[in-house]
């Protein structure tokens, strides 16, 4: 596997060269006013013209060690024996489109020699929960899917999903990767931790939560933030919810606000928040964040050996309380992997991966979720 890391500046890439022009794969992540730039697309056409080029928005991109804002940064994959395959779904009106969609991106991966999924997704269009749902239902035993939700900064206005020539609002990416050369893991954590007492969801639909304990949802909140409540939805990602496990053995599941409506005092989350179940309100701090990273960075890297590529999706809300020591988790993730030879992500509005190393996928929030893949020579 050949990888090239390039950086958007000035009009025009930085580090293109002929892996570039040779490249079968390029992700490419950026702010949205840029992705949408028909100048900015027409140069990407351009510098991997035989490749299959996806990305989405992000709240800020990471390339190496850095993370950076309002840009684009792109990573150029051309596979030795290995290949990859893009399915691209529109988020269609009507009845469940975030579980259809999920539905469709697996029947059309799963044919042979599929070994692992990356999705990228609408941040603000799609209930992750559903799509990931539907994603397990066709995935064949044992290929695991990992990826994560477009950002908007802390804007929560406009997302945007790129393929090809199509860049809008309301899409769903799948890649599928193919081949017995390939070797992927994968690793999520958060480094939350409850705080308060336990609570009773006793009114959602979906991925809308309209009470706790009998109470509007976001009068709750309201009480928690303070005058931080003024910010709301971006503050309310310094305190996400825990979805508390059914089972005794079980892990539980964050989940971050993605919007509030002051009319209904309801709050609109990345994933479902089933009536009936019972959550908790979370906190963190800057150590205990990174702390998480690395422990993903324990999991992704369990085959001991430096991987080619890196994928890293953290959330919004993780970058939030991080602030501008954000890189201290990413520089903590690649130590921990043996510094890849490239390594690539974005900050988003909810990370798709294994639930600890199970294979399948869930939605987390506020998560580091790691992919490594490395490419065994024949």
């Amino acid at each position: 596997m050949q990888t090239r890391m390039m950086r958007w500046a000035e009009g025009t890439w930085q580090g293109a060269g002929e892996p570039w022009l040779d490249a079968h794969l390029v992700l490419v992540f950026g702010a949205g006013a840029v992705l949408r730039d028909p100048t900015f697309r027409a140069a990407l056409r351009a510098a991997g013209p035989r490749a299959e080029i996806v990305g989405c928005s992000t709240a800020g991109e990471i390339l190496g060690d850095r993370v950076t804002d309002q840009g684009a940064v792109a990573l150029a994959v051309a596979f030795d024996t290995a290949r990859a395959r893009v399915v691209h779904h529109a988020l269609e009106e009507g009845n469940e489109p975030s579980f259809a969609a999920g539905l469709a991106l697996g029947r059309a991966l799963a044919t042979e020699g599929l070994r692992h999924v990356l999705v990228l997704s609408s941040g603000l269009k799609v209930n992750g929960s559903r799509l990931v749902e539907g994603l397990r239902a066709e995935l064949p035993a044992g290929v695991s899917a990992t990826g994560g939700l477009a950002g908007d900064g802390s804007r929560f206005h406009d997302t945007t999903v790129l393929h090809r020539d199509h860049c809008g609002p309301d899409g769903v990416i799948g890649v599928g990767f193919y081949g017995d050369s390939l070797e992927v893991h994968w690793g999520t954590a958060g480094g939350w931790e409850a705080f308060g007492p336990r609570r009773h969801v006793t009114r959602s639909k979906a991925n809308v939560l309209y009470e706790l304990d009998g109470k509007p949802a976001l009068e709750l909140y309201k009480t928690y933030l303070g005058e931080r409540a003024a910010g709301l939805p971006a503050t309310g990602l310094l305190f996400p919810l825990e979805l508390l496990p059914v089972e005794d053995n079980a892990s539980g599941l964050v989940r971050t606000i993605l919007a509030v409506d002051e009319s209904t005092q309801s709050l609109t989350f990345a994933g479902e928040v089933p009536e009936g179940r019972k959550v908790r309100l979370m906190k963190s701090t800057i150590d205990k964040l990174v702390w998480g990273a690395e422990t993903a960075a324990e999991m992704a890297g369990r085959s001991g050996s430096p991987p080619d590529l890196a994928l890293l999706v953290s959330c919004v809300g993780r970058r939030l309380v991080l602030d501008q020591r954000v890189e201290e988790e990413v520089e903590a993730v690649l130590q921990q992997l043996g510094h890849p030879r490239a390594a690539i992500g974005f900050y988003s509005y909810g990370e798709i991966g294994p639930g600890g190393v199970s294979h399948g996928c869930e939605l987390h929030n506020q998560t580091m979720a790691l992919t490594t893949l490395r490419e065994r020579s024949a």
